[in-house]
């Protein structure tokens, strides 16, 4: 059975080789079964796809159904990208989460001044 570590080491790896070569050409260069890396790219398209609500939908149903290896490809590659592109968004919206942050925090002090003036002047 492939490792998903080391499979989720593969595909942080492919964007490191420069080329054209794409994941599943990478997972079959590492070894994997060929059903298995065809699983995976599916997959990983998929589940990219979906974090980014952009609707493409990549799965062989029929070969999902029948090979194992693809299938347990297809469901790797889906949870990884998905959750890599998800981070990815994420980090992105992170500046703004962390001025919203700091606005919240700012605006709660001012309050705690405020009131603590208007219990003094009672």
């Amino acid at each position: 059975m492939v490792s998903r570590v080391s499979v989720l080491m593969a595909v942080l790896l492919v964007p490191l080789l420069g080329g054209c070569q794409s994941t599943r050409d990478y997972l079959l260069a590492q070894g994997y079964p060929p059903a298995f890396a065809s699983g995976y790219a599916d997959g990983c398209t998929s589940g990219d796809s979906a974090a980014k609500a952009l609707g493409a939908f990549r799965k062989n149903v029929p070969v999902y159904l029948a090979d194992k290896q693809y299938a347990t490809g297809w469901d790797d590659g889906f949870r990884q990208c998905q959750a890599s592109a998800t981070a990815a968004i994420e980090r992105r919206l992170l500046p703004d989460s962390d001025r919203d942050r700091d606005w919240k925090h700012q605006v709660d002090q001012d309050m705690a001044k405020a009131m603590s003036r208007s219990l003094k002047g009672s």
